[in-house]
């Protein structure tokens, strides 16, 4: 349930930052929220002993984000997924610390962003360039870094109970 309402207010402040701050190529603010990609990392531990019902949660919030941000049917679906496979390697292979939610938020943004363009580049929907890309990174992360260590930090606080298994 936990999993779930961060995911459900993930989802609806990226559509409330989005609205707000500069979106356009070239003008991204640098609080450029991917919060719900975000939250995807932070959720494994709490689905942890449900991982298929991880990865269909992935599937229905991606098709979600595809349907209400990016008309893009099926994209986020599969780069969730994907994201979601990562993830789950990183918890089966590191114990999860504030620092380590810092670097693996950066590389999950690093490695979205960069599947994403790989993706724009291969069917030519619009022109990408190496520079982009790392401006588009470079401005996704601090709002997306400071949201995960927030929120680590309330899942690490509440009472097992609300969590069904603790995080490290």
């Amino acid at each position: 349930m936990l999993a779930l309402i961060l995911l459900i207010v993930s989802f609806i402040l990226d559509g409330l930052l989005t609205n707000f701050l500069p979106f356009m190529v070239g003008d991204l603010s640098l609080f450029t929220p991917l919060l719900t990609l975000t939250t995807i990392l932070l959720i494994y531990p709490l689905y942890r002993k449900k991982e298929s019902k991880y990865f269909i949660t992935l599937i229905i919030t991606g098709l979600l984000y595809d349907l209400f941000y990016t008309n893009l049917l099926f994209l986020n679906a599969i780069l969730f997924c994907l994201c979601g496979l990562i993830i789950k390697y990183l918890y089966k292979n590191f114990d999860f610390d504030f620092f380590k939610i810092l670097l693996f938020t950066i590389l999950i943004i690093t490695i979205y962003e960069t599947t994403t363009a790989l993706i724009i580049i291969l069917f030519n929907l619009v022109p990408m360039t190496l520079t982009k890309l790392l401006y588009k990174i470079a401005h996704s992360l601090l709002l997306n870094v400071i949201y995960a260590e927030i929120i680590f930090f309330i899942i690490k606080i509440l009472p097992s109970k609300y969590k069904h298994i603790s995080i490290n």
